[in-house]
């Protein structure tokens, strides 16, 4: 049995722990709102955008013409993997993490064992986790720290250029998808080639009566291209806001959980020191018995 100074020692510990998870609590559910924010802000754009994208791949010709369309082999394959920098925030991480094992070794083993499959890591968990197994073409992690457009558009025109290039032939990108603050969803996005242009959009018009200057083609030219890069950029910013709400949780469990085992040692606490109490009175009167005889 532990005793007084012992049971001290882990309250001041655990109470101290306390405070930090409380802390780390708050400071995820201000960030989380500011996620949200930036999220609620780009979707009515990246919806509209992917609407009137949809509208158009109904279109043959403006398919066919167009590379970032082109279905080949998937010969040269390439995951977009978006994790965390840090951890403390739950299963966020090695959920990832296992789901690009399994895809790797199930769906695209062949390419896995010829070295055609290449990552694109955002986040330094990924990279501490996945560059032993899978060699990795490109690697960020201030992005998270500092999400900026300017920064994805780099990454997806390089991505774009060996797409059209066919130096790529399949881009997928994985990542967790905010639901609410205690469920994200693992999401797997087919990058390239453009599959499907709806992604989450309520719109469904088809069809729609566009007027176009110069050419249909040209302005697919232009608009799928920022499509992919805008897609990229939600697909970040949708991760970021599902970190914080996994940190928010794990960290509103740690704090609940201090409380119970300190309520527990409080417990131990006090009925080990009315049995120190107790034996001290014990030895009192004996001492004042055998004083008497």
């Amino acid at each position: 049995m532990l005793n007084l100074k012992e049971i001290r020692l882990r309250i001041a510990s655990v109470q101290s722990t306390q405070k930090i998870t409380s802390a780390m609590k708050l400071v995820s559910a201000s960030k989380l709102r500011h996620a949200q924010h930036d999220i609620s802000n780009l979707k009515p754009y990246s919806c509209k955008l992917n609407t009137i994208l949809e509208n158009l791949s109904f279109s043959a010709d403006i398919v066919v013409g167009n590379p970032l369309f082109a279905i080949r082999e998937p010969e040269n394959v390439v995951l977009i993997v978006i994790t965390s920098n840090k951890g403390l925030c739950g299963a966020f991480n090695s959920n990832i993490i296992k789901e690009v094992h399994s895809i790797a070794h199930e769906e695209y083993a062949t390419q896995l064992q010829a070295e055609k499959l290449k990552l694109v890591c955002i986040g330094k968990k990924a990279v501490e986790y996945l560059q032993k197994n899978y060699e990795i073409m490109y690697a960020n992690e201030s992005l998270l720290d500092h999400p900026n457009f300017e920064e994805v558009n780099k990454i997806a025109s390089d991505l774009l250029n060996d797409f059209m290039q066919k130096k790529i032939d399949k881009i997928v990108i994985i990542y967790n998808s905010f639901v609410n603050t205690a469920t994200q969803k693992i999401t797997l996005e087919d990058y390239l080639p453009v599959m499907n242009a709806k992604k989450n959009c309520s719109q469904k018009t088809r069809n729609a009566d566009y007027i176009f200057e110069p050419s249909p083609e040209v302005f697919m030219n232009e608009l799928i291209p920022k499509i992919l890069k805008l897609q990229l950029y939600k697909a970040l910013l949708d991760s970021i806001a599902a970190e914080h709400g996994a940190r928010m949780t794990a960290m509103a469990k740690a704090t609940d959980s201090a409380i119970e085992i300190l309520k527990d040692l409080k417990l131990k606490y006090n009925n080990a020191r009315q049995a120190t109490i107790t034996n001290e009175l014990n030895e009192i009167v004996g001492g004042a018995e055998t004083l008497k005889n």
